[in-house]
C-alpha cells in the first residue's frame, strides 16, 4: 500500500476483511485435509495393531499437506489473475477497486506462505503435546 501511495481508506479496509476471510477458509481447508489424513493414518494403525508414533504424525501431516498445494496455489492464482486487471483500470470508480484489489493481492502471497507453511508444523506441534508440555512448563515457572 505504502508502496503504491494508498492511504488507509473505507475500501482498503473492506480489501483486508476479504482477504481475512479467503485467509481463513483455505486454513479451515487446510486443516481438514490435515485432519483427515490424520484420522485415516490412525484407522490404518489400528487396524495393523501398530501403535501411533510420532512418525506417523509427521508422515500423515506432510501427505495431508501435499494434498492442499495444488488446490491452494490454484485458488491464489485465479483469485491473483481476477484482481490483477483492477490495478491497471482507469475507469470510472477504478481508484476505489484499486484500493480493494491491492490488499487482497499482496495478503495472497502472505497467506499461501501461511497455509503451506506454518499450519502443518503448527499442527505437529500441537498434536505432538508439545503446546501442553510448553503450557506447563511456562506455568511452573510463573508460580515458581
Amino acid at each position: 500500500m505504502w508502496w503504491l501511495g494508498f492511504n488507509l481508506s473505507v475500501a482498503l479496509v473492506v480489501g483486508f476483511i476479504a482477504l481475512c476471510g479467503v485467509a481463513a477458509e483455505t486454513g479451515v481447508v487446510m486443516l481438514m485435509y490435515l485432519d483427515q489424513a490424520l484420522n485415516e493414518t490412525r484407522a490404518t494403525r489400528q487396524a495393523t495393531g501398530r501403535a501411533f508414533t510420532r512418525a506417523d504424525l509427521n508422515e500423515a501431516i506432510m501427505l495431508g499437506a501435499v494434498e492442499r498445494v495444488r488446490p491452494k496455489i490454484m485458488t491464489v492464482v485465479a483469485i491473483m489473475a481476477g484482481l490483477v486487471p483492477i490495478l491497471w483500470s482507469t475507469g470510472t470508480g477504478s481508484e476505489i477497486m484499486q484500493r480493494i484489489g491491492v490488499p487482497m493481492i499482496g495478503g495472497m502471497v502472505s497467506s499461501t506462505l501461511l497455509t503451506l507453511l506454518v499450519i502443518p508444523p503448527s499442527m505437529a506441534w500441537s498434536r505432538d503435546g508439545g503446546c501442553l508440555r510448553t503450557l506447563c512448563r511456562l506455568r511452573r515457572k510463573s508460580i515458581s
